[in-house]
């Protein structure tokens, strides 16, 4: 079912690994154009001073000696000013500042040391607020908690809203107008906040070499875009659009690319990402979906197929610089080959590590978010809830929703990512939903229980080892295909990825153009099963032939949101951008809203790609579409890696 904009927002708007390395290397970064730049002395120099910081309206936080400033709009011609502005709080030490009525004149402290760093030295931490691609408002409000274990690091935190998944209405504006939404407008506005610290990184305590982007889920594929892309001239149009800055006030060229993306659990590669789901669990389901006999049940074998013909041309590589292939097993399926056996591997070494380093009993909680809550806007609870109740969480389906929803819950995760997260006691905050613990005395009775109707898993104790069998084992046994055939992209429109490809009044639209083949193709078959429905003939490639308000076709849309566009040499935007130096790539073992190929990949491409420094890809046994971290606390993690970055 298809909903225009309006209708839309009127009821329901919205390792470890040894063997994985990547894409063979570019030859060179991002190409230059020197027709297409323009010399300092020919560029505008008061262009943007409209976008200049102003150093005499800082607020002053003196409890916890911190400066901050709330919406800063960040863009000449924001289509929301509500979305497109940001915050940025800095610690206290970092300026000196003079009382100025209810503001505070500051200036740079060049003296001070905070943590590690030094106002030259300080990085930019960047978090992407949500794991749902709901639009992120800027902070109105100021509170302090959280922010503390990012400031008192010696970190500028700037929180950055940005527009969402879908179009909407800047209510808080007094508008009526919708602006414009989903895909790439996320990632525009993201570009254009970083452009805009660029623009004032004279005045303000930071190395703006030293941005760094952070986010969960599709979230977390935003974060991965972000620092795949820097620079893309793709971008171009739609950051001229919103008037992002292109040049700071001396005329030198300003760059939105990154020092580092972090994510957790991320959905990424849209033009995939279907083929993964059906190759890595829905091939092995019989569920509703997929029961014999329906049209989807061969449209997932299809897309599992197509799953495996990609991977071949995709010149994925190991360490030792050898491709990573699928073969065709018997029955047709690829479950077979150096590909399928690199993605065990990292199983295998998740799973090693979790009996070498869990202090038993154990007690296992499922978990599931999907939402952070990182810092930065004290309204930001009530806004969901406020959303949740007047209907704009968003138009989803049953099986976009948490399992909690649906029957068997699952507990929710810590959403904050400050809790320890060892794999001896899951965090589990206060307010969450909560199941029955299943508590195991000894790794033997453990590794029993998983074994109990098949053995599946092997697990030497004297050694420490852990291997499983085989990846149908394990979606048999802890990574079951609990989203529907197709589960971004859907026959009904129905998913949250749908909405971020919508264009104009039409709120969801198809996106994927492997299903559109195999609908296509597979016309004639499909049509004799009793679940078909004959507007599906022609609603893929009529949506695959839609451009948004810019002229742009869908399946440049979807690259706009694939980070490996522009790390991979099967793609055209191969070592055409600045990818970020440093990465950070946690996943769920038992992730059961993502396949494990996406993170997979992009561990891979970045493996090999030319100006990476460092990939830690690190997937957790146990844990599953949540923060995962094998111990400590994510956001704990997250800022020792960024030291260690900088370092």
């Amino acid at each position: 079912m298809g909903f225009t904009r309006r209708e839309f927002l009127a009821f329901a708007g919205i390792a470890a690994g040894a063997q994985l390395a990547g894409c063979s290397k570019p030859t060179e970064q991002k190409p230059t154009d020197p027709e297409g730049q323009k010399p300092a002395s020919e560029v505008d120099l008061d262009e943007f001073k409209g976008l200049a910081i102003n150093m005499d309206a800082w607020k002053y936080d003196e409890d916890n000696d911190c400066y901050y400033q709330l919406g800063l709009t960040y863009c000449k011609k924001p289509a929301t000013k509500t979305y497109e502005s940001l915050a940025i709080f800095v610690p206290g030490q970092f300026f000196t500042g003079e009382k100025n009525g209810d503001s505070y004149k500051c200036a740079v402290n060049d003296k001070a040391v905070v943590g590690n760093f030094t106002p030259a030295t300080a990085p930019v931490l960047m978090p992407i607020n949500t794991g749902t691609l709901a639009a992120q408002l800027s902070p109105t409000a100021y509170e302090y908690n959280g922010l503390g274990t990012y400031l008192e690091k010696g970190f500028v935190y700037v929180y950055a809203g940005f527009r969402g998944r879908s179009a909407g209405v800047d209510t808080a504006s007094g508008s009526s107008e919708m602006y414009p939404g989903g895909a790439p407008w996320p990632v525009v506005d993201l570009k254009a906040a970083v452009r805009y610290l660029r623009y004032n990184a004279a005045q303000l305590p930071f190395d703006a070499d030293r941005v760094f982007v952070f986010g969960f889920s599709a979230g977390g594929g935003v974060s991965a875009v972000l620092g795949a892309s820097g620079d893309s001239e793709i971008f171009n149009p739609y950051l001229e659009q919103i008037g992002a800055a292109t040049h700071d006030a001396e005329g030198g060229e300003l760059s939105d690319a990154l020092a580092g993306s972090a994510s957790w659990c991320p959905v990424t590669s849209p033009d995939t990402a279907d083929a993964a789901y059906e190759w890595a669990m829905g091939q092995y389901s019989s569920d509703e979906s997929r029961a014999e006999g329906t049209w989807r049940a061969q449209l997932s074998g299809g897309l599992a197929a197509a799953y495996g013909d990609w991977v071949n041309g995709m010149d994925l590589r190991n360490s030792d610089d050898e491709q990573l292939t699928l073969e065709e097993a018997e029955g047709g399926q690829f479950t077979m080959g150096s590909y399928a056996d690199a993605l065990l591997s990292s199983v295998n070494e998740a799973a090693t590590y979790f009996v070498q380093n869990t202090q038993f009993p154990y007690a296992y909680t499922p978990q599931r978010l999907d939402d952070p809550t990182f810092p930065g806007d004290p309204n930001l609870l009530a806004t969901r809830a406020a959303a949740q109740a007047s209907g704009l969480g968003g138009a989803v389906s049953a099986a976009d929703k948490p399992e909690s929803e649906a029957g068997d819950a699952k507990a929710d995760a810590d959403a904050t990512g400050e809790q320890d997260t060892a794999v001896t006691e899951p965090a589990q905050p206060a307010g969450t939903t909560r199941v029955e613990s299943t508590i195991y005395d000894t790794a033997s009775n453990y590794f029993a229980a998983l074994n109990s109707d098949q053995h599946w898993i092997d697990c030497n104790l004297k050694r420490g080892t852990v291997a499983v069998q085989s990846l149908r084992d394990l979606s048999a046994h802890v990574v079951p295909a609990e989203q529907p055939c197709s589960p971004f992209d859907r026959p009904d429109r129905s998913s949250k990825s749908n909405q971020l490809f919508g264009v104009g009044e039409e709120s969801t639209l198809h996106f994927d153009a492997t299903v559109g083949d195999l609908v296509a193709e597979n016309i004639d078959a499909y049509a004799t099963c009793p679940d078909w429905d004959a507007s599906y003939e022609s609603a893929w490639s009529q949506d695959l032939a839609k451009k948004d308000a810019l002229d742009t076709s869908m399946a440049d849309r979807v690259n706009m949101m694939n980070p490996l566009y522009w790390l991979s040499g099967a793609y055209d935007g191969y070592g055409q951008a600045t990818v970020a130096a440093h990465w950070r790539v946690n996943t769920g073992v038992f992730d059961t809203d993502v396949a494990p190929c996406g993170a997979a990949n992009l561990a891979l491409a970045l493996g090999k790609y030319d100006g990476v420094q460092g990939v830690s890809y690190t997937p957790v046994w146990g844990q599953g579409h949540v923060l995962a971290e094998r111990s400590g606390s994510p956001v704990g993690n997250l800022l020792a890696w960024v030291v260690a970055c900088c370092s």
